[in-house]
């Protein structure tokens, strides 16, 4: 993505990896206090009616008004929520076997239609698979039709994810980013899928991690994790302020830059155009990137603070001829950058 150290071709999406080891450190997270009484109820839940098969738990659940529903609906529907019990929904089978190929302990709850077997890929599942009717799964879902929904997941927030939430807690980041070289920031990014997608790309080129700035959307919304293909249970996310980016970039020394459109107005100063030269400028120095929002731009202490860069029509035609699928502003944006250190 954007500008590359060593840029190797880049992995399958699907390709797994391991969380990064030594993340045992406790954060000082904001609703935490409560983090423990939601998951508590649920598997309080979920505890009746119980049987085993293969070191699985097997449960019933039939009513809507059941505690363990309730609390996988609040997951989907509430980031607080989900940020507060630091545990998230994972709706469909497709993405729960993407996640399992990562980790597949940070499952607490397996959600299956009534008839439904447990599928061969996670016959090594130890955790409690729950049964439950079809109202139950259209509740849990947010769906009309389950149809093609036979498996929703419950799991842990990944440990490197943090919400830094207050100032106080910028030594969070310890043992989480070290010395890193490449962070994409991205600013205001309300769309989930537009989120998910650029958060697959800096995992796909090795970036260091993303750091979400105020008014961007919830990683762990689940459209943003269907679109993100497993990439946001891999990487390093951060979600702060300007005052925490700023203290980030400060102790490592990092550049600023965000890209910009050449024509636009409200930029105050000039914008570099990139080139194969200004990224080989750049490859050996730590870099942060801000891609601002779908409507409005770059904030205004984005466009203060970093170096604007834009990228040339014949910049974007030529990486557009070769790889038509990255067609489209900030994956046009991510994937010539990438490319022009390459070229």
């Amino acid at each position: 993505m954007l500008l590359v150290r060593a840029p190797p071709s880049p992995p399958p999406l699907s390709a797994a990896t391991n969380f990064p080891a030594n993340l045992e450190r406790p954060l000082r997270l904001r609703g935490v206090s409560s983090s423990h009484a939601g998951v508590a109820t649920a598997a309080a839940a979920a505890k009746p009616a119980a049987s085993s098969l293969g070191g699985q738990k097997r449960k019933q659940v039939a009513s809507v008004a059941n505690p363990l529903v309730k609390h996988c609906v609040k997951l989907r529907l509430s980031a607080a929520y989900r940020r507060s019990c630091r545990r998230l929904l994972l709706v469909g089978l497709a993405p729960i076997l993407e996640v399992c190929r990562f980790e597949l302990d940070a499952i607490d709850y397996l959600l299956l239609m009534d008839g439904v077997e447990v599928p061969e890929a996670l016959r090594e599942f130890s955790g409690d698979v729950v049964h439950v009717s079809a109202a139950v799964m259209k509740k849990v879902s947010g769906m009309q039709s389950v149809d093609s929904t036979e498996a929703i997941a419950v799991m842990h927030m990944p440990n490197h994810f943090r919400d830094l939430g207050s100032h106080e807690d910028g030594d969070a980041l310890d043992g989480l980013l070290s010395y890193p070289k490449r962070i994409l920031v991205l600013d205001g990014i309300q769309d989930p899928g537009n989120l998910g997608t650029l958060i697959r790309s800096a995992c796909a080129f090795k970036w260091d991690g993303v750091f979400l700035l105020p008014a961007c959307c919830d990683p762990f919304n689940e459209k943003a994790i269907r679109a993100a293909r497993g990439a946001s249970l891999q990487l390093p996310i951060v979600s702060g302020t300007w005052h925490d980016l700023h203290a980030l970039m400060t102790k490592y020394g990092m550049k600023m830059m965000a890209g910009h459109p050449e024509s636009s107005s409200d930029a105050s100063k000039g914008i570099y155009s990139l080139s194969k030269e200004l990224a080989d400028s750049l490859l050996n120095e730590s870099l942060c990137l801000v891609l601002g929002s779908e409507g409005n731009g770059l904030s205004a202490e984005t466009l203060q603070a970093c170096e604007l860069v834009n990228i040339p029509m014949e910049v974007y035609l030529h990486n557009l001829k070769k790889h038509p699928l990255m067609a489209g502003g900030h994956g046009q944006m991510t994937w010539s950058v990438a490319k022009c250190c390459k070229d």
